[in-house]
């Protein structure tokens, strides 16, 4: 499947080297470009694309206000059965409080615009495909923290009730950073397998993505 991608950044030069690099990948299109937030707002809806790589400062709207006005939990108990895009924060700043913003916020990875073409490829193809994506040098202490900020909110630890032992298992795992691949390792599972543990723990929990999945699993204290 051809990955549909908007683009979203105040600056014309960045956009077009976005779309120049990503459009030489013959598994992703550029659909569109937005210069700030409400138009990015409006061209998802319009548009409907898989992926929207997101500049954080933007006039008029704000990246982080796009994201939570297109795929935030509003949003989604508006009508659930409406297809979100999932966001791909691009930005220069390496600020914690952009990635608690971002994450709270509904985006599915966060990258610095210092990241080579072939890391941005490779970060639309990963949320697209409803994995976590996070910079390398943003650490899990930061999801901690995040976690641990937004602890109030969640619902009782008791929530995870639903979850068998072995999907608790693989959200622990997800919740480490491993892929399915490393959590088939570790589980001794064929890795179909663990794919269908975590459509499992997903749907079990209400969660967007894997994302989602890891900030839960510390929110609740499933991981230290």
């Amino acid at each position: 499947m051809t990955i549909r991608v908007l683009i979203a950044d105040d600056q014309v030069m960045i956009r077009d080297g976005l779309a120049a690099l990503l459009s030489s990948d013959a598994g992703i299109e550029v659909v569109g470009q937005a210069g700030n937030g409400r138009e990015a707002v409006e061209m998802a809806r319009a548009l409907d694309p898989d992926v929207i790589v997101m500049d954080i400062r933007m006039p008029e709207m704000d990246g982080l206000a796009a994201t939570a006005e297109l795929v935030g939990e509003p949003a989604a108990e508006a009508d659930p059965a409406v297809t979100r895009p999932r966001v791909l924060v691009l930005t220069t700043f390496d600020l914690d409080e952009y990635v608690y913003e971002a994450l709270g916020a509904g985006a599915s990875g966060f990258l610095l615009k210092d990241a080579s073409a072939a890391d941005l490829v490779s970060g639309v193809r990963i949320v697209a495909a409803g994995d976590a994506l996070l910079a390398p040098s943003i650490t899990r202490r930061l999801i901690g923290d995040f976690a641990r900020r937004r602890r109030h909110q969640r619902p009782s630890p008791q929530a995870t009730a639903g979850l068998t032992p072995r999907e608790l298992d693989v959200l622990r795992l997800i919740a480490r950073g491993l892929s399915n691949a490393e959590i088939a390792a570790e589980l001794v599972l064929a890795e179909q397998t663990v794919k269908t543990h975590v459509g499992h723990v997903l749907t079990k929990l209400t969660l967007r993505d894997r994302t989602q999945a890891v900030v839960y699993a510390y929110e609740n204290g499933l991981v230290g």
